[in-house]
């Protein structure tokens, strides 16, 4: 089974902006930017890569799990959720 799915690039795309927007934080640090905005910027990065952690997540849900039948079975698909459930 092929662990790249048709999301992938635009999670991708978004963990890629939450980098250059943590590097830009870093660079607010260097210039001794007040503390309420970085931690408004560093709770922007979080939720980015919140979000990239859940689409991916239910990504894998509706591709790898609801085709369980198609490939390795139901009882894999169970240890699979089990095991990303872990992430939510």
């Amino acid at each position: 089974m092929s662990h790249t799915h048709d999301s992938h690039p635009a999670i991708v795309k978004r963990l890629n902006r939450a980098a250059g927007h943590l590097r830009s934080i870093v660079g607010m640090i260097d210039e001794h930017r007040p503390c309420v905005e970085l931690a408004q910027q560093l709770q922007a990065v979080e939720n980015a890569i919140a979000s990239a952690k859940r689409a991916l997540i239910n990504d894998h849900i509706d591709h790898c799990l609801v085709h369980a039948e198609e490939g390795e079975g139901p009882k894999q698909a169970i240890e699979q959720f089990r095991a990303i459930s872990k992430y939510w």
